[in-house]
């Protein structure tokens, strides 16, 4: 599955990890992504959103889903 926010479209970004002795290894720094439930054009989906797009409230999270307690 594609580590890409659906929202910015944030994406893994490549580049080097260079130690002191200058030893050169490739490395990917991924985003923070969070999957959560939103409300997309007035239905419930699951959609993974990178945390600072929650943060900036581009989103809007879907309320929890109520249980009966069984007593």
């Amino acid at each position: 599955m594609a580590k890409v926010c659906e929202i910015c479209g944030k994406k893994p970004v490549f580049g080097n990890s260079i130690s002191h002795a200058h030893n050169v290894v490739k490395r990917r720094w991924n985003p923070n992504l969070q999957s959560i439930r939103a409300n997309v054009d007035g239905t419930i989906k699951k959609i993974k959103v990178c945390t600072s797009c929650l943060k900036a409230g581009k989103v809007i999270k879907a309320p929890r889903k109520k249980t009966k307690k069984t007593t």
